[in-house]
């Protein structure tokens, strides 16, 4: 991993960039060349270009972006302003630079943003069969709630292969 990196606000002419790097690392066979995908879980896209749109321009989130040396965007993370808390999803690396730590500095950075805006903590939800993910957020700090949430019977959030439901994780800042 280079060590000139940027972490930056997404804006909407990054949008197609956006689209294909969150859908290439969750969905489809490019997916399988990282750990986090959900191919084997869920069939259809993870976003599009409508759904992105409407995040940026939306008051209360924001997409962060990371660009590498060449400034292509290669991770992202969408934060979401709920009151006190600052709900974390879509947090994307490139397949090909999965475990490399861009994760990790991006993760650190959605925390920044969180304590930034002084919330309380930052919480999200995972896909209960997702164990190497849960785990992952775990050993920095974040911590299942007992909360769980149905995965949404929504085609624009994929279409389920299994029964899914989500568990919410939190971390107090």
């Amino acid at each position: 991993m280079s060590q000139s990196f940027k972490i930056l606000p997404s804006q909407l002419e990054d949008i197609p960039a956006l689209v294909k790097l969150v859908n290439s690392a969750y969905r489809g066979e490019s997916s399988k060349k990282g750990w986090t995908t959900e191919a084997d879980l869920l069939d259809g896209s993870r976003t599009d270009a409508a759904d992105l749109i409407a995040v940026l321009q939306s008051t209360t989130d924001r997409i962060l972006k990371y660009c590498d040396t060449s400034n292509r965007i290669v991770a992202c993370v969408h934060l979401q302003e709920q009151k006190q808390k600052i709900y974390l999803g879509m947090l994307t690396v490139s397949p090909e630079l999965q475990a490399g730590g861009i994760g990790k500095l991006l993760l650190a950075a959605a925390e920044q943003y969180a304590k930034d805006r002084h919330a309380e903590s930052i919480m999200m939800t995972v896909i209960s069969v997702r164990k190497e993910l849960i785990e992952w957020y775990e050993r920095r700090g974040y911590k299942r709630t007992g909360e769980t949430k149905p995965f949404p019977h929504d085609p624009r959030f994929g279409i389920p292969k299994q029964e899914l439901v989500f568990i919410v994780l939190e971390k107090k800042l």
